[in-house]
């Protein structure tokens, strides 16, 4: 298996990991605040912008990443 590979696999493992746990935290927390009786829980607009954006703040840190690591060779 070469680099790119192995960095896609575990880049893929990673995002299914988190995304995992992100969706088993919310859902902790929603139950925790006695927000679930059998209804469905909506997430505002704000929360998923917010969010998003902090996504690709740190998708934007792991490309520069990559250009770092590509400079010092």
């Amino acid at each position: 298996m070469n680099w790119k590979t192995k960095t896609y696999f575990f880049g893929w493992l990673a995002g299914m990991s988190l995304g995992l746990l992100s969706a088993y935290l919310f859902v902790r927390a929603a139950e925790d605040d006695g927000e679930i009786d059998g209804q469905e829980i909506r997430v505002n607009t704000g929360t998923i912008l917010s969010l998003a954006l902090a996504v690709l703040g740190l998708i934007r840190q792991i490309a520069e990443a990559g250009n770092k690591n590509k400079k010092k060779k």
